[in-house]
């Protein structure tokens, strides 16, 4: 049985689906094509914090053992966000309207909404681990202090000592040589621990908040779509290149490491593997492919390039019922072949990771995170890893920030109208809109001036994210079998796989909570 929602929503969908605004689905390839868009910016925001630092940190970790969990992870997830667009071209509302709808207590809003404003307060943290990533990148590059240059210096040298242990450890292991170099990378490791953090990383993170705030301010739909498109094709090409040619060296991905890979086994305990390996892929979980955070910010996207304004307000009609399942098939499109991207991308990630990070002992953290990540590009580039590494990683985790921040500014000044802190109007919401476009990056950026450790700020995000996913599952169903037209409604085998992907987000959200808080 359907529920209509309630006055307040009937006038938000009106709003969202103005007679004017209607056109007839496209055609053909091509045309279909041309008006895809939300994916591409969804996926610009993943292949950053998810993919670079999470899987790639996963992999460090559990070597090859993980590769299923990051691949469900990634497909999973697709199935509520298709439910979530359809509910938005159905009905013109927004993620978090759409959310507010759900059966359950309510103070004001919905309880789901009271848990994603604590979410939201993590994701800006998730959001100063990237811009201090990529502070990071730019410091390695040009530092801006004497301090910089000296402790970049030690970095560099820590580094390439840890490489040169990991290719004695496999050539000549119990050697003498691998005793004294232990020795130097422990004395090494120490002096960096006594030396202060220099500011360098935290200034050049800084100054791209101000740049980012700026272009924000100024910009539209159009320039964050082409910014997502250009930064994560070009840096996703280069992995996956890097990862066949990695096919060719020493660090060759074997058929039994992908058979292990898919064992559906977890990896075991001890002797370069994290002590609780189960914990970050859990964590993980909660960021690669669509995180929480996505899954919301999808419907968003989704009304800004016009899906919901071209359908047109639902009125019964056979012409309104036929663009409907018209954009719904453009909907599915947009995201099966978005999440095509970013999984190729993550599985490149893992096992980059995996093949050098983690054969090579090095975990990618602290101050030294993105010097460590550089390295799954040695064995194929060589001396130019650094650079390609640098310039790669800059693209990839700035889209990812310019995409969150331009996302979330437009996501919050949303929830700010639903909690009844700012005016109904429209035109209230696209103010505080432009207020947190420039608000939002800088703000990330002064929380990671304080705390400086990106890996832990953007894992505590997916931990933060995983737990929502159960509830987003429960939207997905809830719109399915309530909010649904019967003349929309998909296939059995399409609600087969949405109640798979429900059971999954809740196995993980579950999993995730207790190994970070009593596993």
């Amino acid at each position: 049985m359907e529920d209509r929602p309630t006055d307040h929503d009937v006038s938000a969908a009106d709003a969202a689906s103005e007679a004017e605004g209607v056109e007839a689905p496209p055609r053909g390839a091509w045309a279909t094509v041309r008006k895809l868009g939300p994916g591409i910016i969804v996926a610009g925001s993943i292949v950053g914090s998810g993919e670079l630092i999470a899987t790639t940190k996963v992999g460090a970790e559990a070597g090859f053992w993980l590769l299923w969990l990051i691949v469900v992870g990634c497909v999973i997830k697709v199935f509520a966000q298709v439910e979530l667009g359809r509910y938005t071209i159905t009905w013109g509302q927004t993620g978090l309207q759409a959310l507010n709808t759900l059966p359950g207590p309510r103070w004001r809003v919905n309880w789901v909404l009271w848990y994603w404003a604590l979410m939201t307060i993590l994701i800006i943290t998730q959001q100063g681990g990237i811009v201090g990533g990529v502070g990071q990148v730019l410091a390695i590059n040009q530092p801006l202090t004497d301090q910089g240059v000296v402790y970049t210096q030690a970095q560099d040298t820590l580094v390439n000592t840890r490489v040169e242990l990991a290719r004695v450890r496999l050539e000549a292991p119990g050697t003498a040589q691998v005793a004294a170099l232990q020795q130097d990378v422990a004395s090494m490791e120490a002096r960096l621990d006594d030396m202060p953090t220099p500011p360098d990383g935290a200034l050049w993170a800084g100054l791209l908040a101000v740049l980012t705030s700026a272009l924000l301010y100024v910009g539209r739909y159009g320039l964050i779509e082409r910014v997502a498109t250009i930064f994560v094709g070009a840096f996703t090409a280069v992995t996956i290149a890097t990862l066949f040619l990695l096919q060719a060296t020493d660090w060759a991905v074997t058929s039994q490491h992908i058979a292990d890979g898919f064992s559906f086994q977890l990896p075991p305990i001890g002797d370069r593997f994290s002590d609780n390996p189960l914990a970050t892929a859990l964590a993980a979980f909660g960021l690669i492919g669509l995180g929480s955070g996505e899954l919301i910010m999808y419907p968003y996207w989704c009304l800004e390039k016009g899906y919901a304004q071209y359908t047109g307000l639902r009125d019964g009609t056979k012409s309104w019922l036929k663009r409907a399942k018209g954009w719904i098939r453009v909907l599915r499109t947009d995201a099966w072949l978005s999440m095509g991207v970013y999984t190729f991308a993550t599985v490149a990630f893992y096992l980059l990771g995996a093949a050098v990070l983690w054969r090579s002992g090095l975990n990618p953290a602290g101050q030294g995170l993105i010097r460590t990540l550089a390295e799954m590009y040695v064995p194929v580039f060589g001396a130019w890893a650094y650079d390609v590494f640098l310039l790669g990683a800059f693209a990839v985790l700035y889209s990812t920030f310019f995409v969150v921040a331009a996302g979330y500014a437009r996501i919050v000044a949303d929830g700010l109208q639903l909690f009844g802190l700012i005016g109904e109007a429209d035109a209230d919401r696209a103010r505080w809109t432009n207020i947190l476009s420039v608000a939002w990056p800088i703000l990330a950026a002064v929380i990671y001036a304080f705390l400086q450790a990106p890996a832990a700020m953007v894992l505590a995000s997916g931990v933060a994210q995983a737990a929502m996913l159960p509830m987003l599952g429960f939207a997905a169903l809830y719109f399915r079998y309530r909010r649904t037209d019967p003349n929309l409604a998909p296939s059995r085998i399409w609600d087969v796989m949405l109640w798979l992907s429900f059971a999954g987000l809740l196995v993980a959200g579950l999993g995730s909570l207790y190994s970070t808080f009593v596993g």
